[in-house]
């Protein structure tokens, strides 16, 4: 007869699990440390990243309250037990951290740690991070729990065994590969977002620029004009008009690519709700914006769609001459459907592309793809255009 898996092998699966799921870094760090605690069963645990100035570019602790951290104070330095789990390849197993002779103390405010087990998380050879856990719960060998803050075992016996030190081994492995690739994530993403300003300060460049080069001609044109013939200036004045107008909408269209809220603080529903609610206040259109069911998404999702809703809103409200936009962002599956329409006086998609006038279809289109997504695009002459991208979820 079949059982499962041990309950061991399943707590330490789903870790992994757990792990693999993350892409941002500080994400990683959390679930790396709460899994571990969970899984071995200690009061405490926390993971430091080293820095190159002897201290700790990051550090995250589990079982330790926001009360507590605050007033624990600044970052531990590199020094004492933690030094010898950066600088020694094995790891570090201590029936009483405080009776060893590298520890230097605490401040006052730390909690008690007692019996310790800590590991370097490694990258080939370089250490990417110390992995620590203190004051086993429930320690082998028959012993009851262990109530919080309480003392040594007896005899000096270590709370971890060496089951305990073997399985962080393998969670440092694993912890290894998921924060490299959420390192790669985050260096690609900043990449990206260099990349996408320097495309915006060259579209600055070449419209803005140039429409403010041309007003201010045409304004000194008018005053010239001013006086010998007003007529004439005065039709000069009327493009003067026109082109700070034409100026400002690409201000406008600039501003709100550069500075989108913040999607992990607020969520893609209520980001593109305050984005339609200010290009509706923007323009002479009716901007419209509902959502329906909508679950959090994969970060990386969240962007694309919201990019996209920017590149569909940013060519109905420019180029299709519409009176009402509706968008839409609706729950199917797992993952999300968003619609962009308007009714417009729409285009013919082939003629079009085959024109080379893309409309940013194309940014559009790559923008989904690269995300595991779809997008639709209806339109005819006359019929506006609904714009439609769907996102599997995660």
């Amino acid at each position: 007869m079949s059982h499962g898996p041990p309950s061991g092998l399943a707590a330490v699966s789903t870790a992994l699990l757990a792990m693999s799921r993350h892409l941002e870094v500080r994400d990683v760090l959390k679930t790396i440390v709460a899994s571990a605690r969970e899984l071995l069963d200690a009061q405490y645990a926390a993971l430091g990243v080293p820095d190159d100035h002897g201290g700790f570019a990051q550090f995250v602790v589990d079982g330790v309250s926001d009360g507590q951290w605050r007033a624990i104070g600044p970052l531990p330095r590199q020094h004492g037990v933690l030094a010898a789990m950066l600088c020694e390849d094995g790891p570090q197993r201590l029936a009483d951290v405080r009776k060893d002779p590298r520890f230097g103390g605490w401040p006052s405010a730390h909690p008690e740690l007692v019996d310790f087990l800590g590991l370097p998380i490694r990258d080939g050879d370089e250490v990417i991070g110390a992995l620590f856990l203190a004051n086993k719960l429930r320690p082998a060998g028959g012993h009851p729990p262990r109530a919080p803050g309480a003392g040594p075992e007896p005899d000096g016996i270590c709370g971890f065994t060496q089951d305990d030190e073997d399985v962080l081994g393998i969670l440092a492995q694993h912890a290894a590969i998921a924060l490299t690739n959420a390192r790669l994530y985050e260096r690609s993403r900043e990449l990206t977002i260099a990349e996408e300003r320097s495309r915006l300060a060259h579209e600055l460049h070449d419209a803005v620029s140039q429409k403010l080069f041309s007003l201010r001609l045409t304004a000194q044109a008018a005053a010239r004009l001013v006086d010998r013939d007003p007529s004439r200036a005065k039709g000069e004045l009327q493009q003067v008009a026109a082109l700070a107008a034409e100026a400002a909408e690409e201000l406008r269209a600039a501003v709100v690519e550069l500075r989108p809220a913040a999607l992990d603080e607020d969520g893609l529903v209520a980001t593109l709700r305050t984005q339609v609610q200010v290009l509706d206040r923007a323009h002479s259109a009716r901007v419209t914006f509902t959502a329906r069911g909508v679950r959090a998404l994969p970060a990386t999702q969240e962007e694309a769609v919201l990019r996209v809703a920017q590149e569909a809103l940013h060519n109905a409200l420019r180029h299709a001459e519409a009176d009402h936009v509706d968008v839409t962002l609706e729950r199917r599956g797992n993952g999300a459907v968003l619609r962009v329409a308007d009714d417009g006086k729409g285009f013919d998609p082939e003629t079009v592309r085959r024109a080379g006038r893309h409309l940013g279809l194309v940014s559009m289109r790559d923008r989904s793809n690269g995300v595991g997504g779809g997008l639709t695009v209806e339109s005819a002459p006359g019929k506006g255009a609904t714009i439609e991208m769907e996102v599997p979820g995660g």
